[in-house]
């Protein structure tokens, strides 16, 4: 996702999953293939190069991931203490995520 109206529909509409330092945000999408958008703020992780490895990470496995998902877009958040895990607990993180996302909207279809 690329637009602000994009970033704008899910965060007004979207369905959240909270916990292990990030926010996954979902609303369905007509694009036909599954979305990722990151805001990952400043105020939550002061060094842009950890900035940077967070996106990354989130990246990957949503790629990783995204053969699972509906046609949906996903926006990830930062929280606070997000800076204080390691590269494992991260990606731990989002596995539980992905699964969740994958559940909730399985329970919709």
């Amino acid at each position: 996702m690329n637009r602000p109206g994009d970033f704008s529909r899910v965060f007004r509409q979207g369905k959240r999953i909270g916990g292990g330092g990030l926010t996954v945000l979902t609303v369905e999408n007509s694009v036909g293939h599954p979305r990722l958008g990151l805001a990952i703020a400043k105020k939550h992780i002061k060094l842009a190069s950890r900035r940077n490895r967070l996106k990354r990470i989130i990246r990957e496995s949503f790629r990783q991931n995204q053969s699972a998902f509906f046609n949906i877009d996903i926006v990830v958040l930062s929280r606070p203490g997000v800076d204080q895990r390691d590269n494992t607990q991260i990606w731990a993180a989002l596995e539980r995520h992905w699964l969740a996302v994958v559940a909730q909207w399985q329970q919709k279809s």
